[in-house]
């Protein structure tokens, strides 16, 4: 079965032109369900993928004889999950294992989740045709749902609840553990034995694989496990593995902390229960990676901190300095300098919302790197937003920018003028993001800039049109599908190999062109 990047590289230019048609947002809902009914593959493939689409379109979609064209539904990232769940029953099993991955999308982005009964629905349904056990899978299951799988009243879902066994409480392990349903109580007795460092011993491969690091990193382990990695590893790095492992033993986590290798150490320094003795050697480790690790530790006593913030180190300075035991007058005292080249990024909110006295706190701190652990809060409070929005610092204005659901206008096109690390094209698709004033980027010499123009309507037709001609492939294409594009030219682009689709999705395109390129799959005379 060709993939999605083979059935677009084979689209031929007629079809490439009914595909920008499929995503014309001035093309009536009639032209949709012709291009359903009779376009070729790849033209599907975008209709259905690649836009929001009408009820009446997607109840053609979920009739359509094509398993290939209703799958392109069931990955849509802009289908409403209530309509990619109408696929759940679909009598062929690709569509299937493509509504159980579903759409495609970057970590730690997440799709909107499917329904709950949907969800409930698949779990007891599927069997191994279907990839349940995929991170696509987990990832458009609701936080609720999530919650309630090891309570949940079917016990073919408390058997996926029991995979959440390290999060849960001793009364909710029992309960499993005791639970009536055979399947359940089977699954969560096999968990549990991982606790057993006498049966994990019994368990342990002797020779370098995936099962025994796994072992080594997670497992308990038992004193013999660890005596036999101290001594005579399988592999070289597996004191490295063990260091990080939650059941190692105090006797173990000392000796490891004057490990020779800076990476054993630098790994123990990161420990909660590191003995203060040990810490406080690793506070003047020669290693500076060992020092920053340990910078972080919740623990440094008054001495420890003010040796750290003197390190020679600037990376192990900027560490300490933002530890919660420091007044802001500590803060800034020390010689620090917060980094501008790290990625500006979207973070989800967390599970559980941090104290709202504790993120106004770092909003208002004079340190840069807490007013940017505040900038991520999606929940902000409209006045630290405002203040945050004219802040000094490029990273506390993009991070605003990326994550809070109210940033202003303005401040998301200063970061999209200012930042140009991961996630900038994200900007520009958020909703706040300006659609006027744009035309002004014409001449700028950043082409992901000159194509904001395409998003302003008063950009002026000669602009667009020579836009069109820019050097750069994505201004072109951006351009190609502005309103304001003269005529001529936007029927100059339609017999463009490069340009046709981008063409094809211009709403300026007249009604009878666009019915003319439907009943000639575009191949008739213009």
């Amino acid at each position: 079965m060709p993939t999605p990047e083979q059935i677009w590289a084979e689209a031929d230019l007629p079809a490439r032109r009914l595909a920008g048609l499929a995503l014309n947002p001035a093309v009536p809902q009639d032209i949709l369900l012709r291009l359903l009914a009779d376009a070729p593959l790849a033209v599907r493939m975008v209709l259905c993928r690649d836009r929001e689409l009408p009820d009446a379109v997607v109840d053609a979609v979920v009739a359509h004889p094509d398993p290939r064209t209703r799958g392109f539904l069931a990955v849509s990232p802009h289908a409403d999950p209530a309509q990619r769940a109408r696929l759940v029953d679909d009598p062929h099993w690709t569509v299937r294992a493509h509504l159980t991955e579903g759409p495609r999308v970057p970590l730690p982005h997440r799709p909107s989740p499917l329904p709950d009964d949907t969800v409930v629905h698949m779990i007891t349904t599927y069997d191994g045709e279907e990839p349940l056990g995929s991170i696509g899978f987990w990832q458009q299951m609701s936080w609720g749902l999530i919650d309630s799988l090891p309570t949940h009243p079917v016990a073919e879902v408390r058997r996926w609840g029991v995979g959440q066994w390290a999060s849960l409480s001793a009364e909710r392990r029992a309960a499993l553990l005791a639970d009536p349903d055979d399947g359940v109580r089977e699954r969560a007795q096999a968990r549990a034995r991982w606790e057993d460092p006498a049966w994990v011993e019994s368990q342990l491969p002797p020779r370098p694989c995936h099962a025994r690091t796994d072992i080594l990193l997670n497992r308990a382990l038992s004193p013999a496990v660890v005596a036999g990695v101290l001594t005579a590893p399988a592999r070289e790095d597996e004191r490295v593995t063990i260091a990080l492992n939650p059941t190692l033993p105090a006797d173990a986590v000392a000796l490891l902390a004057a490990d020779p290798d800076p990476e054993v150490r630098e790994r123990i320094a990161g420990r909660a229960d590191l003995r203060p003795a040990a810490r406080r050697a690793l506070v003047s480790d020669p290693d500076p990676d060992v020092r920053r690790a340990v910078a972080r530790h919740p623990d440094l006593g008054p001495e420890e901190r003010r040796t750290l913030a003197a390190d020679p180190d600037p990376e192990v300075r900027l560490a300490v300095s933002v530890h919660p035991a420091f007044s802001e007058e500590e803060r800034a005292r020390i010689d620090y300098r917060a980094p501008l080249d790290r990625p500006f990024c979207f973070h989800p909110a967390p599970r559980v919302p941090r104290d709202p006295a504790d993120v106004r706190r770092d909003a208002l701190s004079g340190h840069p790197l807490l007013r940017r652990r505040a900038a991520r809060e999606h929940t902000l409070p409209a006045g630290l937003v405002a203040h945050l929005a004219e802040d000094d610092d490029l990273g506390v204005r993009v991070l605003l920018a990326q994550n809070h659901p109210d940033a202003p206008a303005p401040l998301l096109l200063r970061a999209f003028l200012e930042y140009t690390g991961p996630e900038r094209e994200r900007l520009p698709t958020l909703p706040n993001f300006p659609r006027t004033g744009l035309a002004r980027f014409a001449d700028h010499a950043d082409p992901q800039v000159r194509a904001l123009v395409a998003r302003d309507p008063d950009t002026e037709p000669a602009a667009v049109e020579r836009l069109t001609h820019d050097p750069d492939p994505a201004v072109r294409a951006a351009l190609a599908r502005h309103p304001s594009l003269p005529s001529p030219r936007l029927t100059e682009l339609l017999a463009d190999p490069e340009l046709a689709h981008a063409a094809g999705a211009n709403p300026a395109l007249r009604p009878e062109t666009v019915d003319r390129l439907v009943r000639t799959h575009g191949r008739g005379p213009w």
